[in-house]
Formats: structure tokens, sequence, C-alpha cells
């Protein structure tokens, strides 16, 4: 089975704690198989979500929302 790749551009992390608790939010969503986050700080930081079938963009933003932080695009 293919994988797919989604990545969500995350503003306001800057530290492994930020990355900690976004990685956690985000992989509670359903379908999430895999997230890895390349911490950019004072900028938008790639996190890239791996999974089996599209997952739900509204419950992406809002995995990124209970962390703490914001999404400016998703591609």
């Amino acid at each position: 089975m293919d994988t797919l790749t989604t990545t969500i551009e995350v503003t306001g992390m800057t530290c492994g704690h930020c990355v900690a608790q976004v990685t956690e939010q985000v992989r509670a969503v359903e379908g999430v198989k895999d997230v890895s986050v390349e911490l950019h700080e004072g900028e938008a930081s790639p996190v890239t979500v791996i999974s089996d079938a599209p997952v739900n963009e509204q419950s992406l933003r809002d995995a990124v929302d209970a962390a703490g932080y914001q999404v400016t695009a998703i591609h």
C-alpha cells in the first residue's frame, strides 16, 4: 500500500518541547501513521505527516491549534 505525505507549515514553535507537543497532537489524528517536524525558529516549520489515506485537513488544523500553534499552509 502506498503512503501519502502531507506537509503542514506551522508557526510559533521555538524548541524541542514545542515539537513534542505538535507531534503528539498530530499523531493522535485518525489515519496518521507518523509525524516528523523540522524546527525553523522564527519562521514556519514544516511538519510532515505520513498516512495510508488522505487525512482530514481540518483535523490536522485542530490538532496543531490544540497544541497551541498556528497552521499557515497545508500541502
